[in-house]
C-alpha cells in the first residue's frame, strides 16, 4: 500500500504517535543545522527547525508527497535545552530541571506542493520535575534514555518517574502533538483514523510561514 505522507524523523517515538493516528507514511531521513540564533524565542526556534526539516525531506525524497516534520525542545528559565552532549552535560541539565517547572515547545510543520509554503503549529507543554538526588541523576544516566532526548529525559520511558505533574498536551512533551498533528492532516486532506476529509478544506485555518 502507498504512503499518503512522509514523516522526516528518525524518532521512533514521532513515528508510533502517527501510526497512533493511522496514517499510512513511510520514514525519510533529514539532516539539518539545529543551532539556535542568538536570542531566538524558543516557540520560533522550534517552527524554524520543522519547516526545514520538512523542506529537507521533500529535497532528499525527491518525491511530491507531503512531507511531516516536528522538532522538540526544552527550556528552563530562559535556556533552550538540547539534547545531552555527554554524562555530564546530561547532569547539569537534569540538576537544572530538579524540583523546578520548565517548559516544552515542539513545532509540526506539513509541506505539501511547494517547498515555500508550509503549514506550522507550534505546542507548549509545561512540566514540574519532582527533586531529584544525584543517585538517580547518575541511574538515569546509566538507563541510556537520556542521550537522544531534549532535556535529557523521556517522559514515555523511565523519565516519566522524574515528572511531578504537567500542564498541556503529553504527546507533545513525548515529540508529536497529536491534535495539532491531526488539524495538519485533515489540513491537507490526509485520510487518518478519525475519517478521511474533503480536500476542499485543505489549508483552512492553518498558520503558514515562509
Amino acid at each position: 500500500m502507498s504512503p499518503d505522507l512522509l514523516l522526516a524523523s528518525r524518532s521512533p517515538r514521532r513515528a508510533e504517535l502517527l501510526r497512533t493516528l493511522g496514517a499510512s507514511f513511510a520514514v525519510v531521513d533529514v539532516e539539518v543545522d539545529e543551532t539556535p540564533h542568538a536570542a531566538e524565542p524558543a516557540g520560533s526556534y522550534v517552527a524554524r527547525l520543522a519547516g526545514a526539516k520538512a523542506r529537507a525531506g521533500r529535497v532528499a525524497s525527491g518525491s511530491s508527497l507531503p512531507v511531516l516534520a516536528a522538532d522538540t525542545t526544552v527550556v528552563c528559565a530562559g535556556e533552550i535545552l538540547g539534547k545531552p552532549a555527554d554524562a555530564e552535560d546530561a547532569a547539569r541539565i537534569l540538576r537544572r530541571l530538579s524540583g523546578r517547572w520548565h517548559a516544552v515547545f515542539t513545532g509540526v510543520a506539513l509541506a505539501t506542493d511547494t517547498l515555500a509554503v508550509l503549514a506550522v503549529q507550534v505546542v507548549e507543554t509545561r512540566v514540574q520535575f519532582r527533586t531529584l538526588s544525584e543517585s538517580e541523576i547518575a541511574a538515569y544516566w546509566a538507563s541510556g534514555e537520556p542521550a537522544d532526548k531534549a532535556g535529557a529525559y523521556g517522559i514515555q520511558g523511565l523519565g516519566g518517574a522524574l515528572v511531578a505533574r504537567i500542564e498541556g498536551s503529553y504527546s507533545n512533551v513525548v515529540g508529536l502533538p497529536l491534535a495539532e498533528t491531526l488539524a495538519l492532516l485533515d489540513a491537507c486532506g490526509i485520510p487518518h483514523a478519525l475519517g478521511t476529509p474533503s480536500p476542499a478544506g485543505a489549508h483552512a485555518g492553518l498558520a503558514k510561514t515562509r
